[in-house]
């Protein structure tokens, strides 16, 4: 069985520090995420989705909202959802009032359900954040039923005993019975395996700042094969970048920029000393419109 898992979309996030060119492109990528991420799920032949939580950023436009309605929709497998400390689910929340496609399950208690999917012989685990905040959702959980694979979908955050968003520390992983524990928060991906749990989180499919630096894009589980697999999306990267100048700045920036059109981000530091103004130097590679450069 094959899954995709992706989380920390972030729609309708606001964009800081750009340009207003720079910041309708990263506003148009960003409402192409739920698209792309049903095409990668098509694409490998996924049996269902996993989605982590802050698929908005918090309020949210009728543009991603119906972005997001018809991909899922058009995705044709079963899709469960667990919001997180972004969209968590409130009185207005948009998981509690609007209609959601029959394949879409929303996790919508922050007391642990679950459901079984016979035809894929497993059972699916979720909860939601209620409030920004939470203590943890993993706690004194372990699975139930007889199905095959026990796949759990959370928003948490594996990397601080004490946040304040749902921690989730290895000793719940290794109680946690599961086969699979899909969680959302963190923007970079990692893993790690508890006794006969893989805990993954596969960071956000899209940067918006150089705080989210490189390729990103979602995570392609095989449990038959026991595969995590990162497969990108075709989307802006930011890049955040030193250059040491030599005799020529823009020998050096010839070797560290792409050569054709990119809509990617790029901040250089330019250390040293050699020729050319910065200035000159952004003229000369405006093919490279969002580029940064910074003189040390």
């Amino acid at each position: 069985m094959k899954i995709l898992h992706s989380a920390d979309w972030h729609l309708d996030s606001p964009i800081y520090g750009r340009s207003q060119e720079q910041s309708d492109l990263l506003k148009e990528e960003l409402l192409q995420l739920p698209h792309k991420i049903t095409a990668a799920a098509k694409a490998e032949s996924c049996d269902l989705m996993l989605l982590s939580g802050d698929l908005f950023d918090g309020p949210y436009s009728p543009e991603s909202l119906q972005a997001l309605k018809t991909a899922l929709k058009e995705a044709g497998i079963p899709v469960f959802i667990s919001p997180g400390n972004h969209d968590f689910v409130g009185n207005a929340s948009p998981w509690l009032t609007e209609v959601w496609p029959e394949n879409v399950h929303i996790f919508t208690s922050r007391s642990v359900e679950s459901f079984a999917i016979p035809e894929l012989d497993c059972r699916v685990y979720g909860a939601a954040f209620t409030a920004m905040e939470d203590s943890g959702l993993l706690e004194d959980f372990h699975t139930q039923g007889t199905e095959k694979w026990h796949l759990g979908v959370f928003h948490g955050d594996p990397t601080m005993a004490g946040s304040p968003y749902g921690p989730i520390t290895a000793e719940q992983v290794r109680a946690s019975g599961l086969t699979y524990l899909a969680l959302g928060h963190i923007h970079k991906g990692g893993s790690f395996r508890a006794g006969n749990t893989l805990c993954a989180w596969c960071g956000c499919p899209m940067g918006r700042g150089y705080d989210e630096l490189g390729e990103k894009g979602a995570y392609i589980v095989d449990l038959d094969a026991k595969e995590l697999r990162f497969v990108a999306l075709d989307t802006p990267r930011f890049f955040d970048l030193e250059a040491e100048t030599g005799e020529s700045a823009a020998a050096s920036l010839d070797a560290l920029l792409p050569p054709v059109k990119s809509d990617d981000f790029y901040r250089v530091t330019l250390t040293g000393s050699g020729e050319g103004s910065l200035e000159e130097l952004t003229t000369r590679f405006a093919h490279v419109p969002n580029l940064e450069l910074r003189d040390q």
